[in-house]
């Protein structure tokens, strides 16, 4: 793989989607992924509150195999929540949720990335969102990532356009951001022009929560009916979690 692409050199690097992960993913020691609408947000809440979340990529029926195979709660869509299945990608919904032990989390964007970076052999994978994104930076530059020897890869999901191209998607972009201005601040090796920039985006934004819910992506779950992911995704700094994958699943290692 042609090395330009790898940003080789740099001990924190940004990239974009499931191309951008397997791309970095066995060319640095962690990799980091962020889904701020709603998947890592999700983790973020659910791991706070002492659940195990096991990432799966389809829901369909097979998420109702894997489930079973792991002996956890099945996470529906944001609108199949009901009284008998709670659970579902909405943060908002699983806070409200009774307390799981283990939960099965599919999600098309972030929870795909996790699973695809796992199967093609990631030493480490950490959700980070704005929640939690200087959390997940001062245990990485704690465990010494973001180093010349331990290079992190921090993955911004985005989002799919209806030809299920990847769209960019700002509240990634920030989140991410707030990640890599965190490390920058901890004095962890040169940033890559990539990440370099996505830190300034982050640090020079006046107003993330306001950039959030005005963003296409913060007004598209409001206009659904789901303007409090929205309010709980813009907890910026709010959450200490910090959810590392562990045999399969999302512990808190906060």
């Amino acid at each position: 793989m042609d090395e330009a692409l790898l940003q080789t050199g740099h001990g924190v690097r940004f990239e974009w989607g499931a191309e951008g992960a397997r791309r970095l993913v066995t060319e640095v020691a962690c990799l980091v992924v962020v889904d701020v609408l709603s998947f890592t947000t999700s983790v973020s809440v659910a791991v706070e509150r002492g659940t195990r979340v096991f990432p799966f990529r389809w829901r369909d029926e097979s998420a109702v195999t894997f489930a079973h195979q792991v002996d956890a709660k099945l996470a529906v869509g944001r609108r199949a929540a009901s009284s008998r299945s709670p659970w579902s990608l909405s943060p908002a919904a699983l806070r409200a949720a009774p307390e799981a032990e283990r939960l099965v989390l599919p999600s098309p964007n972030g929870s795909a990335i996790v699973t695809r970076a796992a199967a093609d052999g990631a030493t480490a994978v950490v959700a980070a969102s704005l929640r939690n994104g200087r959390a997940v930076a001062e245990w990485l530059a704690a465990h010494g990532y973001g180093t010349a020897g331990k290079p992190v890869g921090v993955i911004a999901a985005g989002e799919r356009w209806p030809d299920d191209s990847l769209r960019p998607a700002l509240e990634d972009l920030l989140g991410a951001g707030l990640v890599v201005d965190a490390l920058r601040g901890r004095r962890c090796a040169p940033l890559s022009p990539e990440a370099r920039v996505a830190a300034d985006a982050y640090a020079h934004c006046p107003d993330v929560a306001s950039d959030l819910h005005e963003s296409t992506s913060g007004r598209e779950l409001a206009e659904e009916g789901f303007r409090e992911d929205v309010e709980i995704a813009a907890e910026v700094d709010s959450s200490d979690s910090v959810p590392v994958l562990t045999n399969s699943a999302f512990v808190d290692r906060g």
